[in-house]
């Protein structure tokens, strides 16, 4: 598996013939750059223009399968859960859509625009053991370094890969870490087995 960062919170995860994206930038988002990529599938947790891009990764032969809310999925070699959260973004009272996504055998939580870290236990119970933890840092109308660290250990990820930062908030996520050495990678390749291996192992991924 191969996972590159894009800005805000847009992901693309790659597994052989299978590309992923989570919260694509769209063209109307005043806070990120959009994106311009091609993916089978596209993982939205937020109809909000910093999100919500999916045209963005409708690119070349690629138009994107899009999920974009709660409910149970399978879709070739990829299977995933939305639960959906209230939350607060960019003034308004939305619903924000925590993605548990299977691929590879690897469990992936992305929690998208989340600015609580209080998570419905009967939701919590259904991650069951989380390989790899996308989280927001940034503060505002997503969580904090406080909040996202907090968060992170009672999830007990093997990996954790923060979101939605600045250079601040980022220097305080790692404080909270306790993570000096974190130098941002080009992209990460893991495979399962890497993972079993990891203890809430901070990933830090360039733009």
């Amino acid at each position: 598996m191969v996972i590159t960062y894009h800005g805000g919170e847009c992901f693309k995860v790659s597994s052989g013939m299978t590309t992923l994206a989570c919260n694509p930038i769209a063209k109307g988002s005043k806070q990120f750059s959009p994106v311009k990529f091609g993916v089978d599938t596209a993982f939205v947790s937020m109809n909000h223009p910093d999100f919500n891009g999916i045209e963005q990764v409708a690119y070349g032969d690629k138009t994107p399968f899009v999920v974009s809310g709660p409910g149970e999925y399978e879709i070739g070699e990829v299977t995933a859960r939305g639960f959906g959260v209230k939350t607060t973004y960019d003034g308004e009272e939305r619903y924000n859509t925590i993605y548990q996504i299977m691929l590879e055998g690897i469990n992936i939580v992305f929690l998208g625009a989340l600015s609580s870290g209080t998570i419905d236990a009967k939701i919590l119970e259904q991650f069951g053991e989380v390989d790899i933890l996308f989280v927001p840092i940034g503060g505002g109308d997503v969580l904090d370094a406080a909040g996202a660290s907090a968060l992170g250990v009672k999830l007990e990820a093997h990996m954790v890969i923060p979101m939605h930062y600045d250079e601040k908030a980022l220097a305080a996520f790692l404080k909270e870490e306790s993570v000096e050495d974190a130098k941002p990678e080009e992209k990460c390749t893991v495979k399962k087995k890497d993972l079993a291996e990891m203890e809430s192992d901070i990933v830090v991924l360039k733009v």
